[in-house]
């Protein structure tokens, strides 16, 4: 059995394949204007690292932001059950119970039961505090490439206190920051730090018990790691790729709605 999930986020898109319950390829690209033709690029990639035609792929599940604007798709799903069922199929013999997800435009904490079971959640998706989008800005007004912040924020030796995780307000802070001398270094950690506090915060109302999950692009950020760890008071659970946890879970889907129908 051959099936893929596509993952179409605002910032990126992600597509993985999995034959027999094994992940056997993926491709991540950035979103572009058109959700749609991005996918079918991205999914492609996806298939050439697997050595699998299209032909071959009995089911294909959307997820995401954009996931009902895809002709790819036979059928969607809410990127909160993509997730949580990701993280059950990569981390099953982990003791996950929390998994906290950065995405582009929105953040997500997902409560797991000892079976391994949604029983909780919350998502951010109202404004970019505390999102890959909110970094994303910052970095621009820093100056400083998106995939430098993470090393460059641990040189810091005095975080600042950035007081506002509202990007229009925050914007304005961190030129002033500048302005005013401080290194980048420490901007950066304090941002960081910043997002930390509000992810964190909302982590607490849903419940935070060990194994905790971080997935999504910024996972992959060392900056923001440290940050939430040093927040959380606990270490975390970062995957060998976070940002394709959630299409691996609607590959994963996929498979199940095949196996559901008896095929």
């Amino acid at each position: 059995m051959i099936t893929a999930g596509v993952d179409l986020g605002s910032t990126y898109v992600k597509a993985v394949v999995v034959k027999d319950q094994e992940r056997v390829g993926y491709g991540v690209a950035p979103t572009g204007h058109d959700h749609d033709v991005t996918s079918k690029k991205v999914l492609g990639s996806a298939l050439l690292m697997a050595g699998i035609e299209f032909g071959e792929v009995d089911h294909i599940v959307s997820t995401g932001y954009g996931r009902r604007v895809t002709t790819l798709a036979r059928s969607s799903i809410s990127e909160i059950s993509a997730n949580a069922r990701g993280v059950q199929w990569l981390g099953s013999e982990l003791g996950i119970r929390t998994i906290i997800d950065i995405g582009g435009q929105d953040t997500k904490v997902i409560a797991l039961d000892d079976d391994l079971q949604m029983i909780n959640f919350a998502m951010n998706d109202k404004c970019a505090a505390g999102t890959g989008r909110f970094l994303e800005v910052l970095a621009r007004v820093l100056e400083v490439p998106l995939d430098k912040m993470g090393p460059v924020s641990m040189r810091s030796r005095d975080p600042v206190d950035i007081t506002t995780t509202c990007l229009v307000f925050a914007k304005s802070e961190v030129a002033n920051l500048v302005f005013d001398g401080h290194r980048k270094e420490d901007i950066i950690m304090g941002i960081h730090k910043a997002v930390a506090r509000r992810l964190v915060g909302m982590a607490k109302k849903v419940g935070v018990r060990d194994v905790v999950f971080f997935d999504g692009g910024p996972a992959m950020n060392i900056g923001m790691v440290h940050a939430m760890e040093r927040e959380l008071g606990r270490k975390m659970y970062v995957p060998e790729m976070p940002q394709i946890v959630t299409a691996t879970g609607a590959a994963i889907l996929a498979a199940e709605e095949l196996q559901k129908k008896g095929k």
